[in-house]
């Protein structure tokens, strides 16, 4: 099974920061509350584990 990029709707805040630092992969919801993944294939991008790093609820995972 392939891995892919997640977010934990539940748990984000929508604090945008893995928008700014990876808007190739992740995106504001149509409300503008909530960050969603927009490519889940892309584990591999150095940007999404700096996502994954910098999450302050450290609700974005590669599953």
């Amino acid at each position: 099974m392939a891995k892919k990029v997640v977010i934990d709707q539940d748990e984000c805040i929508g604090c945008e920061t893995c928008v700014e630092l990876c808007p190739e992969v992740f995106a504001l919801d149509s409300d503008g509350e909530k960050a969603e993944v927009i490519k889940e294939d892309a584990v591999e991008l150095e940007c999404v584990i700096e996502s994954i790093d910098t999450c302050p609820v450290e609700c974005i995972a590669i599953e």
